[in-house]
């Protein structure tokens, strides 16, 4: 049995069709190859859309919730703000793992990234950075552990 997933791409400009958004299907993909039952990204803009989008798909059942963009410290980068009131729990350990994933491919600014991590109900929400680059290593540091910690979420044994 597969478990639903779901991508929220944070991105003023990408939702105001200025580019087309490159790191949602990435991790739709990523996902998919992961074994999950993932559709496309939901691209919004920053704010409570993404709390809006987020909060849609855990009422769809979705299991993960990965997020991308809006982590930075712009003063529109909101992601973390909105993602916080949904969460039961938070599970710093991924957040910092992320950020110093980034910092160890030698880019500091990693470090700058306010990503949380935690627990809306039965599904995980991961707030990824914004680019490429920052997705491809928090996709990293998911990939040994993010079905784990899906199935602990419900109290599954290890």
């Amino acid at each position: 049995m597969s478990l639903r997933a779901a991508v929220v791409v944070a991105s003023n400009r990408a939702a105001a069709g200025v580019y087309a958004d490159e790191t949602g299907p990435l991790i739709a993909r990523w996902l998919r190859e992961q074994g999950f039952d993932c559709g496309d990204a939901v691209v919004v803009p920053d704010g409570d859309a993404v709390r809006e989008a987020i909060a849609a798909a855990i009422e769809a059942g979705a299991r993960v919730v990965l997020t991308t963009g809006g982590t930075g410290l712009t003063p529109t980068d909101r992601t973390p703000e909105a993602t916080a009131p949904l969460l039961d729990r938070e599970v710093p350990g991924i957040a910092e793992a992320v950020r110093a994933a980034g910092v160890a491919q030698g880019v500091p600014t990693a470090m700058l990234s306010r990503g949380l991590a935690g627990i809306a109900g039965e599904c995980l929400v991961v707030n990824l950075p914004g680019s490429r680059g920052g997705v491809k290593d928090g996709l990293g540091v998911l990939a040994p552990v993010l079905r784990h910690a899906v199935e602990q979420v419900v109290g599954s044994d290890h």
